[in-house]
């Protein structure tokens, strides 16, 4: 795939796809995990009709395009309680309903609105349901602007108490949209949306490429490359107002930014004095720190979770491989042997393993590796190619971007492959996506 060999040598040119702004991105599962959880989600009873936004329903596409819940929403049921003296449990055991959420809005004031809910266990109920069958009960007052982030919020919430594992609904995504009409200049778009493809917002809008959006780690901040004045540069820009400042603007190549876990450092890619390097910059008083010091192409660095190690992929063994560094020895080793095309690397939250690109029968496919014993594991499908994989911060799903119907667009798998999303794209093309960490 030409653009992943162009990603490693003029790696700051690649990824030149098409895909309008103002698109709407929106989850799609294409696989779930068989014997997922069952669980009915009744809607929400409203006090008024004074609210456009329905929680329940975000809540019920949430826990479905996990994969890993079986939802039961609002046209699979026709008993409806909003409390639990209403509920009828024989009637959800007979749908088959594990779990059962029930909910209450109301408006408490101009543009506020109290909503309520309680996750119930039917599986462990009897014929009369009691105070000991609610798992979770809670109540928020939130402006009418805060409800799609609060439904995410009760999302995440359940999906911690049920699979043990912290939910992901409350991240966001930031990707790089193109958008190439007709006899006119193209324009590029950093964009970040909710987790699910809502609300996109515009961070930048440039005649110029931008690339590698990386977030920092309190989720306030975005890094970036961009060829704006005809010249690679990384950006700081925070995405909350927008401002920006210049991080780096050393002649040749200013790539491949890399916020360390402390927020403190970016590692980044540099060819001031030649070949491209992995540095390492303090971004309070820009101090560098050079970590190789060859005339190979050293790309794509990535943080360990304790700041050990950087990740990097580089063509010193003759084809693109991953090796880490050891930032307190700054010793070398190499990290990847299976295939003759592995690069992009990620840790995953844990630091047991890593996922990267990987060469499988001429396809590009995300792969993930475990770093004890060297095992490594295809997730995405063959005979596609797949590009920029970023981790979800519980390390449960990795975003990526794809070809599907001869088009770019943004994707999801899990990292033990047995979930697949997509994110299509209205009328265009989605790349060069990450993943953002949780956000208070």
């Amino acid at each position: 795939m030409l653009r992943k060999l162009i990603s490693l040598s003029f790696f700051f040119i690649a990824l030149f796809i098409s895909y309008p702004a103002s698109a709407m991105l929106s989850l799609e599962l294409t696989r779930g995990v068989a014997g997922a959880i069952p669980i009915a989600i009744a809607p929400f009873a409203l006090q008024d009709n004074s609210s456009t936004t329905d929680v329940s329903d975000i809540i019920t596409n949430d826990l479905q395009n996990s994969g890993r819940f079986k939802v039961y929403g609002r046209h699979a049921l026709t008993v409806v309680p909003s409390s639990l003296a209403e509920v009828q449990s024989n009637y959800f055991h007979r749908l088959g309903a594990d779990d059962l959420v029930i909910g209450k809005m109301k408006a408490v004031g101009a543009g506020r609105f109290q909503v309520s809910f309680q996750l119930i266990d039917i599986v462990n109920g009897q014929q009369t349901l009691s105070s000991q069958n609610v798992i979770l009960n809670r109540s928020y007052t939130v402006s009418s602007d805060e409800l799609r982030t609060l439904a995410h919020h009760i999302s995440d919430l359940i999906y911690q108490q049920l699979t043990g594992i912290r939910g992901i609904f409350s991240t966001k995504l930031a990707y790089v949209v193109v958008q190439r009409p007709d006899n006119a200049p193209a324009q590029y778009t950093l964009e970040v949306s909710d987790q699910d493809g809502y609300n996109p917002q515009p961070l930048l809008t440039s005649p110029d490429p931008i690339m590698s959006p990386a977030w920092s780690p309190n989720g306030k901040q975005l890094a970036y490359v961009s060829f704006e004045n005809q010249r690679a540069s990384i950006y700081i820009q925070n995405v909350e107002n927008g401002s920006r400042y210049l991080l780096s603007q050393f002649p040749g190549i200013n790539g491949a930014p890399a916020w360390s876990p402390n927020g403190k450092k970016i590692a980044v890619v540099l060819s001031k004095s030649g070949s491209p390097n992995i540095y390492v910059m303090d971004i309070g008083s820009h101090k560098l720190t050079q970590y190789t010091n060859d005339w190979y192409i050293n790309t794509e660095p990535a943080w360990s979770p304790d700041s050990r190690f950087l990740l990097f992929t580089s063509n010193r063994s003759g084809g693109p491989q991953i090796y880490q560094i050891t930032l307190a020895s700054g010793n070398v080793s190499r990290v990847s042997y299976e295939g003759d095309y592995n690069a992009r690397p990620s840790f995953t939250s844990d630091g047991s393993r890593i996922s990267f690109i990987h060469r499988e029968s001429e396809a590009y496919q995300i792969a993930i590796q475990d770093l004890d014993t060297s095992a490594l594991r295809i997730l995405t499908n063959a005979g596609k190619d797949n590009d920029s994989p970023s981790m979800a911060p519980n390390g449960s799903m990795i975003l990526y971007d794809t070809i599907y119907n001869g088009r770019s667009v943004l994707a999801m798998v899990s990292t033990d492959g047995r979930v697949q999303i997509r994110l299509p794209a209205r009328n265009g093309e989605a790349q060069d996506p990450a993943w953002s960490p949780y956000i208070s």
